[in-house]
């Protein structure tokens, strides 16, 4: 027998006067609520109520037991009606993880326009540059460049993560600028410390072709601000998501490098874990991403 609703058909007898009384409130039988008593008589192994044939009286374990049933019976309420409330309305915090370069310069913003509309929810942001694994940590909600092969995941497409070329105007006054791809093995390149393969770019062409360019040079960085800054000071050729590098060459502190050409676009998704009932908190920070990041 559920022991909630014994405790509950306890208090309601307690509460009523008697079994009669307690059965039609609950729509059954005057047996069925005394075989409840007793089930929770026999567990605790005391009486609960003196019963005789004209009215009925706590016992002192009996109105110990009814003050805690009806604290019990209060508190499971109120959580239900909590989590009831947090479906309805976005409420809460929402941990979220995302490489560090989209997130800085891209996330953060959109984040901060999405908590100023929802100012009961916190955002507790994450950035690291490594695939996130939502099903081994507490993050609800993850940023993913490149394809998603994990089961239990939802992956929501987001435009694709495209990285372009880019120097500042001192570097290129005194090296000049590559023609084509072949040709930055000439040029010092900022490289990416964490890639598998530093020595090469795989770019693609206006025509859809691939080229991978050898690369060298003699700075190189985990970090993509780290990357961007250095080819501010005039250290060499960046690749950059276009995203990072679009307000530096507006303002002309960068200026784009072989402008046809640009990484291999790859593919970048929004995911969380599969749940039939999502939180409002978190379905609305998904609306929310999505409506900006999404694919068009």
């Amino acid at each position: 027998m559920d022991k909630l609703a014994g405790m509950e058909m306890f208090v309601r007898v307690v509460e009523c006067g008697n079994f009669t009384a307690a059965a039609n409130l609950s729509d059954v039988s005057t047996t069925m609520v005394a075989k409840q008593i007793r089930a929770i008589e026999l567990r605790l192994g005391a009486r609960l109520l003196h019963r005789t044939t004209r009215r009925q009286q706590l016992t002192e374990v009996g109105e110990l037991y009814y003050k805690r049933c009806r604290r019990v019976l209060s508190e499971f309420s109120l959580a239900e009606h909590s989590a009831m409330e947090l479906q309805s309305i976005p409420k809460g915090l929402v941990h979220i993880v995302a490489p560090v370069s989209f997130g800085c310069q891209i996330l953060v913003p959109e984040l901060s326009v999405y908590i100023e509309k929802h100012p009961e929810v916190n955002i507790m942001l994450t950035l690291e540059n490594k695939i996130p694994d939502l099903a081994d940590s507490h993050y609800e909600l993850g940023i993913q460049v490149g394809e998603v092969n994990k089961p239990n995941i939802v992956a929501r497409p987001l435009r694709s993560y495209r990285r372009i070329l880019a120097a500042s105007p001192d570097y290129i006054r005194q090296h000049g600028a590559p023609e084509h791809p072949r040709q930055l093995s000439h040029f010092s390149c900022l490289g990416i410390s964490y890639w598998i393969h530093q020595d090469r770019w795989e770019l693609m062409g206006p025509n859809g072709e691939t080229f991978k360019a050898l690369i060298k040079g003699r700075f190189m960085s985990n970090q993509g601000d780290a990357l961007r800054i250095a080819a501010l000071n005039g250290c060499g050729i960046v690749l950059q998501p276009e995203s990072v590098l679009t307000e530096d060459i507006a303002h002309g502190r960068l200026v784009p490098v072989l402008p046809e050409w640009s990484y291999k676009p790859t593919p970048m998704y929004l995911i969380y874990p599969q749940d039939s009932r999502p939180s409002a908190k978190l379905r609305s920070v998904i609306e929310h991403l999505i409506t900006h990041f999404g694919v068009e």
